[in-house]
């Protein structure tokens, strides 16, 4: 379970795309936000993932690399990509094999995990926000987080 202070788990997912990603690539270029979120184009991840992408330029502003990630399949990503204009990277973790590194579980036992990770510049984790049901507030939590770096 990855805690405030730690540094990010290395971890390589394939993108909307089916490219790989390679996590440990952007530490130490830039800070890193990892959101994690239930599924693909459901009411409260259009929410959470439209408010990051109404807010992309401010934190492209700030040197920021996002991604988002769900057990949902590339195809799927792609989709939901294109039909919001969502400006970064969508992972597939169809094993949930991440969603365990990271200790992302379940609400309730039933709907998959909703929760950000803030990383600064050399890989750290200086922020952590979980919440299912306030999907905005992820992004404004994000961005109070990376105004403290």
């Amino acid at each position: 379970m990855v805690k405030i202070g730690d540094a990010l788990p290395h971890f390589i997912l394939p993108d909307e795309n089916e490219n790989p990603v390679n996590i440990s690539d952007y530490i130490g270029e830039e800070p890193i936000i990892v959101f994690f979120y239930p599924k693909d184009d459901t009411p409260g991840c259009i929410v959470e993932a439209c408010s990051f992408r109404d807010n992309y330029d401010e934190f492209k502003l700030k040197g920021v690399m996002i991604f988002g990630i769900s057990s949902d399949d590339y195809r799927s990503h792609l989709n939901f990509k294109k039909k919001y204009s969502l400006p970064f990277p969508l992972l597939s973790d169809e094993d949930l094999a991440v969603h365990k590194m990271f200790g992302v579980t379940k609400t309730l036992g039933i709907f998959p995990g909703r929760k950000t990770y803030i990383a600064d510049w050399k890989g750290f984790v200086r922020n952590i926000f979980n919440s299912q049901l306030f999907p905005k507030r992820h992004v404004s939590e994000a961005l109070n987080a990376i105004n403290r770096l």
